[in-house]
């Protein structure tokens, strides 16, 4: 999956996003979700959580 729907995201889940700081170069960073971000139901981009860590990112990937 994804990570465009905002259904498929939920806390708890193992994720990797891409942090704004690496948009450019495509790095994904691996967490788990702590809150969902983007309120709508679909981005095409993923949808933007924060990870337990604290830190914000859009999901590109549900592992």
């Amino acid at each position: 999956m994804n990570g465009q729907n905002r259904a498929d995201v939920t806390p708890g889940l193992k994720v990797a996003v891409i942090l704004k700081k690496d948009q450019r170069a495509g790095v994904k960073t691996e967490g788990v979700v702590k809150d969902l971000l983007t309120n709508s139901s679909f981005h095409p981009h993923g949808i933007k959580v924060r990870l337990e860590d604290g830190q914000v990112g859009r999901v590109c990937e549900i592992l």
